[in-house]
């Protein structure tokens, strides 16, 4: 039974090639679906990450459904840790499940850190991507920003100074969408202000809808 103020996720699983991907999905009826791609494996992150938990949190309040999932090799998800490509591979593989769940035409994808990298290149291959939300990008070649041609969404936290600031700033401002959101008191981990980066994120997702 589901309280009010509670929201259900129901386990997922996610064929990619012979394996299977663990999972958690929520319902809604609001389009576009949400997409969470946690951090890359070699990060020690997973779909349980507990910024991904807000993001879900956020969305699912909003009225979105969600996809989130732990990557091959990580968690009770089948086969070896991947890289690169691999981690792609993942990532289309969830995207393929979240379109046919949630009976949508497009979904929108929200990355964590380092899965900035898979954010980018799945929607530079998919045009059923509507918008991508980058949350504490790391290791990302901001010239590959200002190429994005949807709407972009980053969300950093005040104190993060991984990615040069200016830097960040001009390369989302290049971007046709772009928009760069500052969370104030708070570094990579948001462990202040992390409803914040669930508030972005819920708003970006409602603009995309049309509200």
């Amino acid at each position: 039974m589901v309280l009010k103020g509670q929201f259900l996720e129901r386990s997922t699983l996610i064929p990619v090639g012979r394996e299977v991907m663990e999972g958690t999905a929520h319902r809604g009826e609001k389009k576009p679906p949400l997409l969470v791609i946690p951090p890359r494996p070699e990060e020690g992150g997973g779909m349980d990450h507990v910024i991904a938990a807000e993001l879900v949190w956020a969305a699912a309040t909003a009225g979105f459904p969600t996809l989130r999932f732990n990557h091959r090799g990580v968690g009770a998800s089948q086969g070896s840790r991947g890289t690169g490509e691999a981690l792609v591979e993942d990532a289309e593989a969830a995207m393929r499940v979240l379109l046919e769940n949630a009976q949508s035409p497009s979904i929108a994808v929200v990355s964590l850190y380092g899965g900035a990298q898979v954010a980018l290149a799945l929607q530079a291959r998919h045009l059923s991507i509507g918008g991508v939300c980058l949350v504490a990008p790391a290791d990302v070649d901001l010239t590959a920003l200002s190429r994005v041609d949807r709407s972009l969404l980053v969300v950093v936290g005040e104190e993060d100074r991984r990615l040069p600031r200016a830097a960040l700033s001009a390369a989302v401002g290049e971007a046709s969408r772009g928009e760069l959101e500052l969370v104030e008191d708070a570094g990579p981990t948001f462990n202040r202000n992390l409803p914040q980066v669930g508030k972005f994120v819920s708003g970006w997702l409602r603009r995309l809808s049309g509200e």
